[in-house]
Parts: structure tokens; C-alpha cells; sequence
């Protein structure tokens, strides 16, 4: 079918609305069908149209449009039926509204219904009789029902066709707005006699395509003579009625007369036709022609209506005439509020001109009773603008403050000009959400508060309070201590602020003679983003305890003070003999001090003064009184419990000097004697106490030694030979050098206890040898199973610490300072090369990284008492020790043995003869045949070292020996 889509845009003076858009659609579209693509037309983006929500806003009950947000396009919702939707009013449309939010604003779209010839021509009746009398002349024109066609334009009705056409003729007249009479022409005289009754075919014809007709049945009966037809007073009658008129009002009454006489001129009125869409509005009597209203009139739904009445006499003539009636506006319809768009919630920091809500008005009514103005409340926080006709929005017109009003209810009242006025009004209700404007605010400025001291640390001191006009998790508020110090101590250390409460709690014991009051900052800050803070200072104040005695200042109490005043035998009452003077570190009445006499000598002599302290004497002195007087002072401070000192005041009741120092002496005779006896029985408690401790430590080592010795020696025959510690072979080849070497300088004295070695426990699996035969080097004979390995010794030797070493003047032996009969060890890392360039470099003097076992000591001790003349064979480096020894061992090392060398605890002597080291090989030779053959190990023979002169001067000195 085909349609045209008007497009054009108008902008308007506010920024909601932005243009409007019109199209043009045929009628009876089925749903679904596309009307147009409102994103283009408008130049909306679809992402826009998705975000903003766009909907189609109408005050219409029924949509007859829908929009596609995802495509931007409008398509039919409804079917829409032209007629039953604008009847006969030209031109057709439909009004509504595009909204968007984000930010809100609307576009105004007009969609214009045009007309399909969906409707035939229709007549009022089926069949039209009339009553024609014969002796009508040609020519005469006779009334009949004009169609009606329900399209408009075009397709509306177009013309008549009547059939026969050879005695009757249809004349069209044109009544303006399309609507198109039919009259009847008689065309040639009738004749009763030849034709009584006459049928004719009346069609009605539409202008549309394809064309659609309507047909009504004319029967004409012809009559006697009747030639004067009736004549209306005039041809068209005008009339107003108030829409509110009540039904059987008369509107107005016609007239018509007739110029026959008897039965011919009686005529009887009647309605044949009424305006489209209004039929049974009105009535008309028959006989007096007076219209009534049948209906309730109302001017928003019809404001005229168009009565065609028709006057007929009894010869069958008629004659017609058209009443208008206008329909008059009273105003009956308040104003129509309708949101189109609101926003609930607004934040507290909307700017003004912020948009809150957008209105529709509308009044019903027409001139003065359709106008409308709109307003809100006294409010000074927001403003009502008229965007556009009949359109408002509702801003704000300042600064909010949600502390200040968290909602607002604003009511919006409409009212009309009709007299009386009538109005309708709408309350919106708008909450004001929160912004953290506002930092917390404390109770006070600042804060003291007070703490008894010697508290328990974690005590609750005292509390702070900050509130913040905010809400929810803007108003929560935390306390944080600030960083600052006191008397140099980071103040955290003193208290502590409990984040939530608020609570300061003591982080220590205070003492108020050290510290009296301090202060420090809290800061509070909510939990808004960014947070918002404030501080306050507060300030604790120690209180004072009774927590310290007294303390003399005088008299001083010293050992030598025995006799500290003199009061003259001739002393009168009130003598003033000394003043006793104290203080007290504490504060108020734990401060104040009182003096009382605990003790005297003679109590009926001296008084004490309760608050100064001073003594004085009560009574005469007589010679009767002794010399020596000794007073015990007790003071006492006010505190709650007090606490107290006491002092001795010795006095001495005499005339002269000379008199007291001889009382003196032998009181000082006497107490020197004493001293002296508690002195030395607590000395010779503590000797026997030391003599005790000191027996008891020697007897216990002893004890230990003796058990570990006995476990490491065992009684043989064999020559001594030293144990090596499992897992200490040479796995660096060639080098010349293994993974850990001791070097041992050994020298035992003569007073040793035994003279042999005890092998291990009798079915050792691991001996060590000595081959005479060879250059000297012990091999170690090794089986399936190391039963002399300790079970806790370590795998391997923890490196050493390169601090425990000897310089070349600590070394034992002749060269060195110190004493002959020591053992001296130098210890080598498992890498083989020492921690410094050469065996003389000095190191420290540290403790063993993990010291030999004593089996070990003494083996190494043994192994270097067999070292004799036969050394001077096996060249410099090696002295015939097993590879556990290294050649970094050299005859510089090696001490002068020019006396015999005796074993500790042995009948053994070593000697440089040859004949006792070759019995000494001979033994060795037997013990091996009586041992498992020894595991050959490819040892290359390590490298010779360079004789330095030291070595040289060793060699001359064997060789005078």
C-alpha cells in the first residue's frame, strides 16, 4: 500500500525537548509494521536510545505505537482504524512523546493516520418509499437519504447511480466537506394508471480503488394530484446548547408550511440524516418540529453537530432544511497532571538547574477554561520552568544540604482560567541521598582527664566522643592517635585509642612523681571517600598516691654518727635539742607530715613537736639523767594508708665535750666488737660454702673423665697406633692434600698412668696399621662394617673457623715461647688449602669448630711420641702419618725430642734409638698377619714441600743427636 513519510525537525527553546518528528501511515497496518526509524530521523545513537531508557510516552489509553529500542525504529502495536479512531476529522494523527534519562529529555512525534477505502457507502435505510402524485410536472426534484462513507478524501463517497434511469434521474449537489446529496428528478410526467408503483436502484459510488458501492431500494407510488410541496421558514437553522445541558432540552423548532389545503397541507417532520457519529443525539417531535436533545453532550468529544430535517405533507412532497448546532465549553475538567519522567533519589551535591522531574498538563477544556498554569509550594530549593506548551520541569534552584532536610515533599498545583477556576495538584517525594561533606565533630574543644597512678596498664581512662552530621558510612567515625612524643617516648606507649569506641585506654603504670600530666592529639576520621578528619587534645592528668614514705633529711644516719646533739645538764624546759626534717615526694595530704616519739630512753624527758619536727626537753635536766639518750622519731604522712620513717637521734645530756667522748669511747669499743664478730663468722660461712662447691665440681670431673677415657683406650701389645675418625679418606688425588687435616705436636710427662693403647672392642672391623716397610704412611684397613664409628658423630666435619689459628711464636716446641709438654693443633678446612697465604700467617685464637674427640687427642699424641729418627727418611711433609695427617704437617712442625719421651701412665719410653723402632715395626708386621688384608688405595705420593731454614735448622739438630 502506499504511504509517504513526512520528516521534518524543530527545535525548541528548552534543552529537554529537541526536536519533533512527524510521519504519515495508512490505517489498518498490521502490528509489527515499521513506521519509521526515529534514531536517524532524530540523529540519536542506539547505544543512546538503550541508556536512556527511551520509551514512548502518550496520554492515549490505547499505544497504537511502540518503540524498538535495540534498532531505533518505530513499529505498530495496534491496528489502527482511522474512522473509529478520528472519525470524520481530517487530517488524523496520533501525539506522543520520546523520553530519555541520563539526562532526561523527550522529542515530540507525530504520527498522521491516513485514510484506505476500507468503508463502502452506506445509506441510513435499505428502502425509501414516496408517494408522488401524478400530476407532478417533469422536473420536480424529490429528497432522498444521502449516503454516508465512512473514509474521508478520495475514498469517500464520489457519486450516484440510479437504475432504470428512463423516468427518474439522480441530481448531485455538492454540500461542501465532501458530503454529497442525491435528489430524484422527475424526468417525464407519470401516469397512475400506466404505472402505480415504481422500484428504482439507488447506488452510491466511492472514489477509492478499488471502488466500493452502497445500494438502497426506492419504491415510488404514485398518487393524485398533489402539486404544492412544503417550504421551511428557512433553509438552515443554527442553535447552541452548554455541554452540560440535560436530556429533553429543546434545542430549537423548525417550521415548515404548505401551500395545498386540506390533507395536502398537513405535514409531519422528521430527522434524515444527522451529522456522522452522533446519531440518537437528538429528536424532533412530528407534529410541532421542535428538536430535542436526546444525549449528554460533551464538548471534548463533539463541539457541533449537523441535523438534516426533513417536512413532508400528506401528498408525499417534502422539503428539507439543515439545523447546526453549536456545543458551548463550560469548564467541568481540572487540569491533568501526568509525570512523565522523576527521579526518586538526588544527591546532596546536584548542581543547580539540576532536572528532577518532567510534567505533562493538559486541560481538556477549551479558550480560557484550557489554560493552565502551574507552580509548586513555597520551597526555596527548587524551581518549576515551562519547557514548552503544556510541558514543565521541575529543578533545583540551589544548593542542597541533606543535614539540613533529608527528603522534601514538593507539591505541584495546576489551575485553569475558567471561571470559577479549578485545579488538581500532585506531591512528589524526593530524598536527598548523602555526600561526605561534612568532617566528625567533637563534644568539646578540648579534653582533660584524670588517672590515679600506679594504674594497671590497659585501664579505661577515659572516653571521646565525635559525632558526624553525615549518614550511614559517611558518619562512621574512627579514632586514631596521633604520632607525637612525650619527654622523648613516642606517646603510644603511654595510651592507647580504641579505634571504634573511642575509649583511651592507659598503655603503662603512671607515676605521678615522674610524670604529673602529659597530652597528646586524637584524630577522628569517617569512613566517607575521600574521609573527612578532626582532632582534639586531650590531656591526662596524674594523680598523686600515697605511694612513697617519708624521708629524713636530718638527722643523717650514717655509721659514724653515734652521739649526734648535746643538750647542757642545765637546759631549761622547752630546750631546743635538734629538729628532725623530712620530705615527701608525694603531693596534698599525702605530703603532709606529722612527728611523734616512738621510742626514748626516757620518754619523761624529750617531746617531739607533731608538725615542725623539733625536739625539745619537757622537764629540767638533772644529774641523775644518763648521758647517752637515744630517741626514735617516727613520721608519718597524711595519705590513706600513711606510710611513715623513722629516725634515731642519739643525744648526749652533758656539760662538756671532754665528758662525752669519754662515754663515747667505750660505747664505740663496744660496738666495734660486735661488728667485727658478725663479719667474720659471715666470712668463714662463705669460705666453707666455696671449699664445698669447689670439691664437689673437682670429684664430678674426674669422675667424667675417667669413664671417657676408658672408653676410648684398650690394652694391646702392638705399638701405638692412632684411630682415625671413619669417612676422612683422601679423595683429592693427586693434590697432596685431603679434605681435613689435624696437625698435632704432641709432648706427654712422665707421671702418666699407662702405657699402652686399647684398640677398640674385641672384633673390630676397622684397625689402623703401620707398615714398617713403607715410607711411613699409615693405611687405614676398612670392612663391611665401621663398628668404631660413634653413631652421633656427623657425617662430615663442619667447616672451621678460620679465627682459631696459632702464629708462628705460639706454636709448642723449641722455636716457641711457651711451655714444652701441650698439645698445639692446627686445623685444615676441607678444601685443603689453609684460610691464609702459608702455614706462618697468624690467626685468631678462636674456639674449636667441632673439637676432636679425646680418642682422638691421644691417638694423635701417641702417633707423634712414635716419631723418631726414622722420620729423616720419609722426607719433609710427610712424617709416616696416615692421610687423615697432611703433608702440610712439615718437620718445621715437628718439636727437638733430644730426651726420652715418656707416655703418660706408661712403662714405655720413646726414644730415637733405630733397634727399638725396628722391634717396634716387628710388632706391627705381626699384628698385621693377624688382620685382615688392608684395601689397597691408589694414593699418589703427595708432592714434596720446600724446605724453608726453619725446617734445615730441625734436620741439623737430629743429625747432632
Amino acid at each position: 500500500m502506499k504511504w509517504q513519510v513526512l520528516l521534518f525537525m524543530s527545535v525548541l527553546s528548552f534543552s529537554p525537548v529537541l526536536g519533533q518528528v512527524s510521519y504519515a501511515i495508512p490505517e489498518e497496518m498490521p502490528k509489527g509494521s515499521f513506521v519509521g526509524n526515529i534514531g536517524q530521523d532524530l540523529g540519536l545513537d542506539v547505544k543512546r536510545l538503550q541508556s536512556g531508557k527511551a520509551r514512548v510516552f502518550t496520554r492515549d489509553t490505547t499505544a497504537y505505537i511502540e518503540l524498538h529500542r535495540e534498532k531505533g525504529v518505530l513499529l505498530i502495536k495496534e491496528r489502527i482504524d482511522r474512522e473509529a479512531l478520528c472519525g470524520p476529522s481530517t487530517p488524523c494523527a496520533l501525539h506522543f512523546q520520546i523520553l530519555l534519562e541520563n539526562p532526561m529529555e523527550f522529542f515530540s512525534v507525530t504520527v498522521e493516520i491516513t485514510d484506505i477505502n476500507d468503508n463502502p457507502p452506506t445509506f441510513m435505510t435499505n428502502e425509501s418509499h414516496f408517494n408522488i402524485s401524478e400530476s407532478v410536472i417533469s422536473g420536480t426534484i424529490f429528497n432522498l437519504d444521502r449516503a454516508t462513507d465512512l473514509d474521508v478524501g478520495e475514498n469517500g463517497l464520489k457519486t450516484y447511480v440510479l437504475k432504470p434511469a428512463d423516468m427518474f434521474s439522480i441530481k448531485i449537489n455538492n454540500q461542501g466537506n465532501g458530503r454529497k446529496n442525491a435528489e430524484l428528478v422527475l424526468n417525464s410526467p407519470l401516469d397512475r394508471e400506466k404505472n402505480e408503483h415504481l422500484s428504482l436502484v439507488l447506488t452510491a459510488i466511492d472514489g477509492g480503488q478499488p471502488q466500493m458501492t452502497g445500494t438502497m431500494q426506492i419504491h415510488v407510488t404514485v398518487l393524485d394530484a398533489n402539486d404544492n410541496a412544503p417550504v421551511f421558514t428557512r433553509s438552515v437553522y443554527k442553535a447552541s446548547i452548554k455541554e452540560n445541558a440535560a436530556v429533553g432540552t429543546v434545542v430549537v423548532t423548525v417550521t415548515a408550511t404548505d401551500a395545498d389545503y386540506g390533507s395536502n397541507s398537513k405535514i409531519s417532520y422528521s430527522i434524515s440524516n444527522m451529522l456522522d457519529y452522533t446519531p440518537g443525539m437528538f429528536e424532533i417531535n412530528k407534529e410541532t418540529g421542535d428538536v430535542i436533545l436526546t444525549g449528554k453532550v460533551d464538548y471534548e468529544k463533539s463541539r457541533s453537530f449537523e441535523v438534516h430535517i426533513r417536512a413532508i405533507d400528506h401528498g408525499g412532497l417534502t422539503a428539507l432544511c439543515k439545523l447546526l448546532v453549536d456545543v458551548l465549553d463550560i469548564n467541568d475538567n481540572r487540569p491533568d497532571i501526568h509525570i512523565m519522567s522523576k527521579s526518586n533519589v538526588i544527591s546532596e551535591d546536584a548542581k543547580p538547574n539540576t532536572v528532577v522531574t518532567m510534567i505533562n498538563v493538559e486541560d481538556a477544556d477549551s479558550a480560557e477554561n484550557g489554560k493552565v498554569h502551574c507552580s509548586i509550594d513555597d520551597n526555596n530549593n527548587f524551581i518549576l520552568k515551562s519547557t514548552s506548551d503544556k510541558f514543565y520541569s521541575l529543578m533545583t534552584d540551589s544548593e542542597l544540604d541533606r543535614e539540613k532536610a533529608s527528603a522534601y515533599a514538593i507539591t505541584v498545583t495546576c489551575s485553569d482560567e475558567g471561571v470559577p477556576s479549578l485545579s488538581s495538584s500532585v506531591t512528589l517525594t524526593l530524598q536527598i541521598s548523602d555526600v561526605n561533606d561534612n568532617a566528625p565533630v567533637f563534644e568539646r574543644s578540648s579534653y582533660e582527664a584524670y588517672i590515679v597512678e600506679n594504674n594497671t596498664p590497659g585501664l579505661s581512662i577515659f572516653t571521646v566522643k565525635a559525632r558526624d552530621a553525615d549518614w550511614n558510612q559517611n558518619a562512621r567515625v574512627s579514632y586514631i592517635l596521633e604520632d607525637s612524643s612525650v619527654n622523648g617516648v613516642p606517646v603510644s606507649s603511654y595510651v592507647s585509642v580504641s579505634a571504634d569506641s573511642g575509649v583511651i585506654h592507659a598503655g603503662r603504670s603512671f607515676d605521678y612523681e615522674q610524670i604529673k600530666d602529659f597530652h597528646f592529639r586524637v584524630k577522628a576520621q569517617d569512613g566517607g571517600s575521600p574521609p573527612l578528619s578532626s582532632n582534639v587534645t586531650v590531656k591526662i592528668m596524674i594523680q598523686d598516691q600515697n605511694d612513697n614514705p617519708p624521708q629524713v633529711l636530718y638527722p643523717v644516719q650514717t655509721g659514724g654518727s653515734v652521739v649526734g646533739e648535746m643538750v647542757p645538764r642545765l637546759a631549761d624546759v622547752g630546750y631546743l635539742v635538734s629538729k628532725v626534717v623530712a620530705v615527701d615526694v608525694d603531693s596534698g595530704q599525702n605530703a603532709w607530715l606529722s612527728y611523734k616519739l616512738q621510742k626514748a630512753t626516757d620518754r619523761a624527758l624529750f617531746e617531739v613537736g607533731l608538725q615542725n619536727g623539733e625536739i625539745r626537753t619537757i622537764r629540767q635536766v638533772t644529774d641523775k639523767d644518763p648521758v647517752n639518750q637515744k630517741l626514735t622519731v617516727i613520721v608519718e604522712d597524711n595519705g590513706q594508708p600513711s606510710r611513715s620513717a623513722t629516725v634515731i637521734v642519739n643525744v648526749a645530756v652533758a656539760d662538756s665535750f671532754s665528758e662525752v667522748m669519754s662515754e663515747f669511747t667505750d660505747f664505740k669499743h663496744d660496738k666495734e666488737y660486735n661488728d667485727n664478730l658478725t663479719f667474720y663468722l659471715v666470712l668463714a660461712l662463705a669460705v666453707v660454702s666455696f671449699l664445698f662447691i669447689t670439691c664437689l665440681v673437682v670429684i664430678i670431673s674426674v669422675k667424667i673423665y675417667r669413664w671417657r677415657q676408658s672408653r676410648v683406650l684398650y690394652h694391646s701389645n702392638l705399638p701405638v697406633i692412632p684411630y682415625y675418625p671413619p669417612r676422612y679418606s683422601d679423595t683429592l688425588g693427586g693434590q697432596g692434600t685431603l679434605q681435613h687435616v689435624y696437625n698435632y705436636e704432641v709432648c706427654r710427662t712422665t707421671d702418666s698412668r699407662k702405657s699402652d693403647c686399647k684398640f677398640g672392642r674385641a672384633g673390630s672391623q676397622n684397625v689402623l696399621i703401620m707398615d714398617p716397610s713403607s715410607t711411613g704412611t699409615m693405611q687405614r684397613m676398612q670392612s663391611e662394617k665401621n663398628i668404631l664409628d660413634e653413631p652421633d658423630s656427623p657425617l662430615e666435619q663442619k667447616p672451621p673457623n678460620n679465627d682459631w689459628r696459632f702464629t708462628q711464636g705460639q706454636r709448642p716446641g723449641p722455636s716457641g715461647p711457651h711451655m714444652p709438654y701441650g698439645t698445639h693443633i692446627r686445623w685444615t678446612p676441607k678444601s685443603g688449602k689453609r684460610a691464609t697465604g702459608g702455614p706462618e700467617v697468624a690467626m685468631g685464637t678462636g674456639p674449636w669448630p667441632q673439637p676432636p674427640t679425646e680418642a682422638e687427642q691421644l691417638q694423635a699424641l701417641m702417633a707423634a711420641a712414635n716419631v723418631s729418627e726414622a722420620t729423616a727418611t720419609l722426607g719433609p711433609g710427610t712424617m709416616g702419618l696416615s692421610t687423615r695427617y697432611s703433608p702440610q704437617f712439615t718437620l718445621q712442625h715437628v718439636p727437638d725430642y733430644r730426651q726420652n719421651v715418656y707416655i703418660p701412665g706408661s712403662t714405655a719410653t720413646l726414644t730415637s734409638n733405630p733397634q727399638q723402632q725396628q722391634q717396634q715395626a716387628t710388632a706391627q708386621q705381626a699384628a698385621q698377619q693377624a688382620l685382615p688384608p688392608p684395601q689397597t688405595s691408589a694414593q699418589p705420593e703427595p708432592p714434596k714441600a720446600a724446605q724453608t731454614p726453619a725446617s734445615k735448622k730441625k734436620s741439623t739438630k737430629k743429625e747432632k743427636k
